[in-house]
């Protein structure tokens, strides 16, 4: 008898829990795993696990407006295209772009920052190589930052 897709999901994330990996939240079938830039803040890494056949390893790069006020959509997503050149050559591919407005939460008419994010993914045969794949992505800059 195979497992449910949610029950998989549960099994893996133990797995990753018990590997030293910190979760920040499970969404369906995504695993998104946490970084702690300081002991009292934890955060969205931007790197995911989707469980499924195969397993896929998920990381999303970003530039925010605010950084680069005077840059157009174009350039943006080539600054986050450029920052991601490190996970081509390892296999990842480009799956999705976004721009996600963030909104003042005092004022939802006001815009405080706008994110533009690509995500790229890899297959993970096994959940060995799912493993060493996160640990590298978790290692990588995956917010673009002015110069």
């Amino acid at each position: 008898m195979s497992e449910t897709p949610s029950h998989d999901a549960s099994r893996i994330k133990r797995a990753l829990l018990e590997a030293g990996f910190e979760v920040f939240r499970t969404r369906g079938e995504e695993i998104v795993l946490a970084e702690r830039p300081r002991e009292n803040l934890i955060m969205d890494s931007g790197v995911r696990l989707r469980v499924g056949e195969p397993l896929e390893v998920r990381v999303v790069f970003r530039a925010q407006k605010a950084d680069f006020p005077n840059e157009d959509e174009p350039r943006l997503f080539d600054r986050v295209r450029n920052l991601a050149l490190p996970v081509l050559t390892d296999g990842f591919a480009e799956v999705a772009t976004s721009i996600t407005r963030v909104a003042d939460p005092g004022d939802s008419e006001r815009t405080l920052d706008t994110f533009y994010e690509i995500t790229y993914a890899k297959s993970a045969p096994a959940l060995s190589d799912a493993l060493a794949e996160l640990k590298l992505a978790l290692d990588l800059e995956k917010r673009a930052v002015g110069s």
